[in-house]
């Protein structure tokens, strides 16, 4: 499974996105499924509100419904991790939603990634050594 960060949704959704070709092309080429998390849900549906319209968050999230991408959950017992991290990468500052990404990749032992935020996931090491692998943005 690969995991699906904000930026890669959002550029799917809008036309004007700069990245919006590449993700749909990325897309078609996928072999394998999505996965992502409720904070990314979360903080896409915000996005997609805020910027295109409820109407694009609900079908969005119909997608989700019928099978887009799993939404891995996050066990109560796993926000000190989650603190953690976001404290290891306060200077950046580190959000939940890119957390709860590192904190899949810990569970998944992979870190191949698409998302739109270059900088940060070329920064963020899961299991503290291990380097993401963006999808959408490495050549």
């Amino acid at each position: 499974m690969l995991i699906a960060d904000t930026g890669f949704f959002y550029a799917l959704a809008d036309r004007s996105d700069r990245h919006h070709a590449r993700a749909l092309t990325t897309l078609e080429g996928l072999n394998e499924g999505l996965i992502t998390t409720w904070p990314v849900l979360t903080e896409t549906t915000h996005l997609l509100n805020m910027r295109l319209s409820p109407a694009v968050s609900v079908r969005f999230l119909g997608n989700v419904a019928d099978g887009f991408c799993a939404v891995h959950a996050i066990e109560p017992a796993q926000m000190r991790r989650v603190a953690a991290l976001m404290g290891k990468y306060a200077d950046l500052p580190m959000d939940l939603a890119d957390a709860s990404l590192l904190l899949l990749a810990e569970h998944l032992g992979d870190g191949r990634i698409l998302s739109t935020d270059r900088r940060d996931f070329q920064t963020y090491r899961f299991k503290n050594q291990q380097p993401f692998r963006n999808l959408l943005l490495d050549d």
